[in-house]
């Protein structure tokens, strides 16, 4: 496997100082962020590293080739299947724009969200879910790319409840989306601390679905269960969980790392900082990703 970051955690760096980072730090790889430039719509959204509207190929191959680190996926966090048409529209242009950056950077995955109309059921999100991503998984298909979704229910602030920005959040939910595209090319991006917070077993999904783990996200969870018996589940999860760093949470990383070796799975591995406590300044998210990488390292060994 190889250790990296996904690179939302610092924003104001441009890419070859990110490179440089992760270099230093002893990582990897990173997911490189690509969202369209302007004002992010939220935490941790917004960030472009890559614009994959208007960027050159062969120096950015150059300056990832010579850092030493390489580039894990394309990672883009909209929400395709938004009710407003004009947001719906933005968010599938630039997935096929994001694809099509991948391929002429010869990667081989694009991470992303599949999205999900927050007040409507699953059920009732069905048609449209089936509409934009028959034709977007045989775009990806047509360039080479395989789509890994992250299983994050996007269902923290008010304005994402009660469903959530993004339909994937289950094993249920999976069997369903890779029945009905079953695409080689589908798959997910999978994050074992959205798992914690739901109450859900973070290491049987990953036996199941060993051939559809395309990326994996080490993000961990803290449940405060005195904060749960407060609001119970139906309250929002952010009133009874924190984003934490690997090994401050709830996940028995040990455990993980086993059950994933075991899957036959060698790909990327990247740290995803969410953390509050070390988003204070720049220095303190440098910290957090020294941290992260360090304690990672006793599961994985380095690369050659």
């Amino acid at each position: 496997m190889q250790l990296g970051f996904v690179t939302a955690i610092v924003p104001e760096l441009p890419l070859a100082d990110v490179l440089s980072l992760a270099r230093t730090v002893g990582y990897d790889c990173v997911e490189v962020m690509c969202w369209p430039p302007g004002k992010a719509e939220r935490r941790y959204a917004g960030v472009t590293h890559l614009d994959a509207t208007s960027f050159d190929a062969a120096a950015v191959q150059d300056l990832v080739a010579a850092s030493g680190v390489s580039l894990s996926s394309l990672g883009y966090y909209p929400n395709p299947l938004a009710p407003d048409e004009a947001e719906s529209a933005v968010a599938i242009g630039h997935i096929r724009q994001v694809i099509v950056a991948a391929r002429a950077l010869d990667l081989d995955c694009v991470t992303t969200f599949v999205g999900r109309d927050w007040t409507k059921s699953v059920d009732a999100n069905w048609p449209r879910f089936l509409e934009v991503w028959r034709p977007l998984m045989a775009f990806a298909e047509d360039h080479g790319v395989k789509i890994g979704i992250e299983n994050c229910p996007m269902s923290f602030t008010r304005d994402e409840w009660p469903g959530g920005k993004n339909l994937a959040t289950s094993p249920a939910i999976w069997r369903r989306m890779f029945e009905a595209i079953p695409s080689a090319n589908f798959g997910l991006n999978y994050d074992p601390s959205h798992m914690v917070w739901q109450q859900m077993d973070y290491l049987a999904p990953m036996r199941e679905f060993a051939s559809r783990l395309f990326r994996v996200h080490l993000k961990d969870a803290r449940v405060d269960r005195h904060k749960l018996d407060q609001v119970g589940i139906m309250g929002h999860p952010l009133e009874y969980h924190t984003p934490k760093l690997p090994g401050l949470g709830d996940v028995d990383w040990g455990r993980f790392f086993s059950v994933l070796g075991d899957t036959g799975y060698t790909g990327p591995v990247c740290v995803e900082v969410e953390d509050r406590a070390y988003e204070g300044s720049l220095d303190m998210r440098r910290r957090s990703l020294v941290q992260s990488h360090d304690y990672v390292r006793q599961f994985i060994g380095r690369t050659a």
